[in-house]
């Protein structure tokens, strides 16, 4: 099967890419990375009476650091963060980690993390870390810029607050102490299927003691989730030793976050070979497993930095 026809438009300013999605007579859809419409357009199961390619606008492909965020633009891919230095910090790390698990190669060269966001699938890795981390979406139209919250943009499975009038221009991520660990970890049937579940945590920790928790769930809902009841359990819990083992005792409070997480946060749909309990099971221990790799990764920081002052 071949795309319906459709128009082609290749702005070179985001005003004249916003100019051509006001044209409400038609049905319109924005081209970055593609890796998804295209597919899309191609089965005709979205059939665009007009595509709006952003490629050309330069000011798009940028990505910095503001403040104590990282603002990253719409034509940013997702090769991009392979190597945890393109970012610094902790999040550059989490990213790193959780990139590798988008696709194959050629798609991670293409993709972008505002596409992500833009599609808004309820495994995407990219949209779960923005939900966890509190990320602002920035988004551009007729009536002029905007920024909405993570927590307020995602409306469920391809559905977002972004008018059909605006263009994504940036995602914005806070960037992580130098006192936080982070974890990433995705769980599929095959290494090209999409996350049947996936788990992001970033733990801050004061002397040993958690003092601030982000955990994100993927594929666990309709949408993005933010385990809120499982960070809750663990503020003012201590990390301890790494059990040996990956499994945890029941009373260990990761172990408490993950049931936290899949009973009381996560409202899983089931899919072929996962059923809601086996979703359910899963995020616990994802949770719980997550949660150690953070642990670890706070505890390597740690040490890293006591042995810079020796």
């Amino acid at each position: 099967m071949k795309p319906a026809s459709f128009d082609y438009v290749v702005p070179r300013t985001i005003a004249e890419a916003v100019e051509a999605l006001g044209d409400t007579g038609r049905k319109t859809q924005v081209l970055a990375g593609g890796q998804s419409l295209i597919l899309e357009m191609h089965l005709q199961r979205i059939r665009p009476q007009l595509v709006v390619d952003i490629n050309r606008i330069a000011e798009l492909d940028a990505m910095s650091v503001e403040g104590d965020e990282l603002r990253v633009g719409a034509l940013i891919r997702h090769a991009t963060f392979e190597s945890a230095d393109a970012v610094p910090g902790p999040l550059g790390t989490l990213l790193s980690r959780a990139v590798v698990n988008i696709a194959h190669p050629p798609i991670r060269s293409r993709g972008t993390m505002a596409g992500s966001f833009a599609w808004a699938h309820p495994a995407s890795e990219w949209c779960a870390i923005g939900t966890a981390l509190d990320a602002t979406v920035e988004v551009t139209g007729p009536d002029g810029a905007r920024a909405i919250g993570a927590g307020d943009y995602f409306l469920g499975p391809y559905r977002t607050a972004r008018r059909p009038q605006e263009l994504i221009t940036a995602v914005r991520l806070p960037l992580l102490g130098e006192n936080t660990g982070v974890g990433f970890i995705e769980h599929r049937r095959t290494h090209f299927c999409f996350a049947q579940v996936a788990v992001a945590a970033a733990l801050t920790v004061n002397d040993g003691v958690i003092s601030d928790a982000r955990i994100g769930l993927v594929n666990s809902a309709d949408r993005p989730v933010r385990a809120r009841a499982a960070e809750r359990s663990l503020i003012g819990a201590g990390i301890g030793p790494r059990p040996a083992g990956l499994r945890l005792p029941d009373d260990h409070p990761f172990a408490r976050a993950g049931r936290a997480a899949a009973q009381e946060d996560a409202a899983p749909l089931a899919e072929p070979y996962a059923d809601v309990e086996y979703k359910r099971q899963a995020i616990a221990v994802l949770v719980g497993r997550t949660l150690l790799e953070a642990a670890a990764d706070q505890r390597a920081r740690l040490a890293a930095r006591e042995g810079d002052h020796r």
